[in-house]
């Protein structure tokens, strides 16, 4: 297939019974040595891995060949643009990993083998201890994976590429007007951290009364009930004493607000129908679903097998510790939302020499291309450079407030974390109140400018509202921002920027309300690892 912004192909094979495939030869060349933007599987056993790395960039000869890499994978060739690499429509295979041909001046695919023998961590999560000499056994009569080389002749071209959402397969799910999109309380990132309160938080029913309290009183859509609600015996039926969860989900159901259980994979498989029968007629809304971790053919096919599942029981699924995104959200409606990306969540236990700054900046023109991302920002402890230090509790982030609102506008996330505590919250009432009016799914998309690792800024729409959200990396900028797409008439910007000592202070912001007249145009100041957030309706 060609579109405007890539090409791609596929197999198929028409055999009957099943195939053994032993290998797949996959390989995409260039010419010379173009630099490239690549996230490298960093752990001891590259194929073991929850895709979560940040991005090296430098020119393909320097490929890191101890190790693999996963997709996407952007290509920068200068002035004749860029070059996206990835696959969609992933099913019953093993995913792509690659490596580099030095002979050939390109990636060469690579694929977990099938597995043969699994142990279980702490967790109860199965990790691969050996492999079949084959990569899948299917049936004779299928397509498989589209690979896809995207293009884009200018950086703000790829946020908006759709070719794995247009190359996946159509929704397997008839009626899907259940499916609900929104805002989620989180509990695990800020550990559960509610204060001023006259009981001991924690993980217990008081604590969730009080995040479904917070949820309630701000419009937000769930309450996300993380590790710990379930003993870990590796049973996904049984829940800590502690916990009394038909109460919690009756007291949610009351305030309209929904219930989503955390689980592991395989735990969550073991029981696969049982669990979701049961919990789904408790009222639970559904899963998020972690430490995957692989994407071999097994680990493929359980993805699968638990997002039909969850759509069976009119259950929601948020994928964690997952490969990047190839379609699934096409195909299964009910899957939300997807990790698969270095998130706020690693500012509990990264070294501080970590620069999330500069992938904030990188990874909506690579990972966000493929799909939405489960990013979990939202945080109200906010880091200036030189200041930012990882604890796992009471964790900040780093850069401005008004970073962390400008990316509820900027990441694609139609299930979007509250990462902080409510009590942060309360405290800061009105970060809290735009955040929650964001909307997590659009009518419109407009990518208004940016600079790969530097700058990205993006205007998306919701009825007549629109919102711009703009971040920045280490450096600060005053940008003007084209408004054209407004179309005539006056209109009514709430906006919200860095603060004067900013750089210094964080937590410094500024709102501000601006009538925007006829002129189109609108210059904003950003701090450095800065942001800014608007809010435009027509008067």
């Amino acid at each position: 297939r060609a579109y405007d912004d890539g090409v791609c192909y596929r197999f198929y094979t028409e055999r009957d019974g099943e195939l053994t495939i032993v290998d797949e030869t996959a390989q995409l060349n260039f010419e010379g040595d173009p630099s490239a933007y690549i996230p490298y599987s960093k752990t001891e056993i590259p194929m073991r891995t929850s895709f979560e790395n940040t991005y090296e960039y430098a020119p393909l000869s320097k490929f890191r060949t101890q190790t693999v890499a996963f997709m996407p994978v952007l290509v920068d060739l200068g002035e004749r643009g860029y070059v996206l690499y990835t696959e969609s429509d992933v099913e019953a295979y093993p995913g792509v990993y690659l490596t580099y041909d030095k002979e050939a001046k390109g990636f060469a695919a690579r694929f977990a083998e099938c597995p043969t023998e699994t142990s279980l961590t702490k967790r109860f999560q199965d990790v691969v201890e050996r492999s079949a000499d084959y990569i899948a056994r299917v049936d004779g009569r299928r397509s498989y994976p589209w690979r896809i080389v995207a293009y884009a002749a200018t950086a703000t071209e790829l946020p908006v590429n759709d070719m794995v959402w247009q190359t996946a397969e159509a929704s397997r799910v008839a009626d899907a007007s259940w499916v609900r999109d929104g805002k989620i309380a989180w509990d695990w990132w800020n550990n559960w951290g509610v204060y001023g309160v006259d009981f001991k938080s924690g993980i217990n029913t008081e604590t969730y009364k009080y995040f479904i309290d917070f949820a309630a009183a701000n419009g937000i859509e769930y309450v996300a009930l993380d590790e710990g609600w379930g003993v870990r015996d590796g049973d996904v039926m049984h829940v800590v004493p502690e916990i009394d969860l038909p109460e919690i989900v009756s007291y949610a159901r009351e305030k309209k607000v929904g219930i989503i259980l955390w689980v592991v994979a395989k735990v969550l498989d073991d029981k696969l129908e049982e669990a979701c029968r049961y919990y789904s007629e408790l009222g639970v809304a559904g899963w998020k679903v972690d430490f995957i971790d692989r994407q071999d053919q097994a680990a493929v096919e359980r993805v699968y097998r638990i997002a039909d599942a969850a759509a069976r029981y009119r259950m929601i699924v948020d994928f964690h510790g997952v490969y990047k995104p190839t379609g699934l959200q096409r195909t299964y409606p009910n899957v939300v939302n997807f990790e698969g990306v270095h998130g706020l969540e690693q500012m509990k236990w990264s070294e501080e020499s970590v620069d999330q700054v500069t992938y904030d900046v990188t990874m909506p023109f690579i990972r966000m291309t493929a799909g939405p991302v489960d990013y979990t920002q939202g945080a109200m402890l906010n880091a200036a450079k030189g200041h930012f230090f990882p604890r796992r509790s009471e964790p900040m982030s780093q850069g401005t407030r008004c970073r962390q609102l400008a990316e509820y506008i900027v990441f694609h996330a139609p299930l979007s974390m509250l990462c902080d505590s409510p009590s942060n919250y309360d405290r800061e009432p009105e970060c809290t109140a735009f955040i929650c009016g964001v909307p997590t799914v659009w009518d419109r998309t407009v990518a208004l400018d940016g600079c790969l690792g530097e700058y990205a800024a993006v205007a998306r729409c919701k009825g007549d509202v629109w919102y711009v959200g703009g971040l920045t990396g280490h450096e600060g900028r005053t940008v003007t921002l084209d408004l054209g797409f407004l179309g005539d008439g006056n209109f009514t910007a709430e906006i919200f920027c860095d603060g004067t000592n900013a750089a210094k202070y964080g937590h410094d912001y500024q709102r501000v309300t601006r009538t925007l007249g006829m002129d189109r145009t609108l210059e904003i100041t950003i701090a450095p690892a800065g942001g800014f957030a608007l809010r435009i309706t027509r008067e």
